[in-house]
């Protein structure tokens, strides 16, 4: 499975944008899908993750109120919404997915499929 990771772009602060990924396989088969990003300089830090049907979805505390993690079967994707974004959103997003449960779904090592990153830059 190969994963694609769509919609990044260049947004001004306070607007929004939607990321997608989409996996080469059905969606539906796998576990989880997450979100990770990494801003210049800094650490990777764990956006949000959607699990299988009736799994539910899950966004880092910090994010909450401003980014939405959803699953489309129908489309063949997750999405990671984005609403009144800042300047400190600027980072390479990554959509990772884990066809089990191999551990904690807030690290990154518990995935075993990853996407190849999308930029997003929000301007001041």
């Amino acid at each position: 499975v190969q994963l694609q990771a769509s919609g990044g772009g260049l947004v001004q602060a306070g607007g929004s944008l939607r990321l997608a990924c989409t996996p080469s396989g059905r969606i539906s088969s796998i576990y989880a899908v997450s979100w990770f990003r990494q801003a210049p300089g800094k650490e990777r830090e764990f956006v949000g993750f959607s699990r299988r049907s009736g799994g539910g979805t899950y966004v880092a505390d910090s994010l909450q109120g401003r980014f939405t993690v959803s699953r489309d079967n129908a489309q063949n994707s997750v999405y990671l919404e984005m609403v009144n974004v800042r300047p400190e959103d600027t980072a390479v997003y990554y959509c990772t997915a884990a066809q089990i449960h191999y551990g904690d779904l807030k690290l990154w090592s518990s995935y075993r499929i990853y996407g190849q990153g999308t930029q997003v830059t929000v301007s001041s």
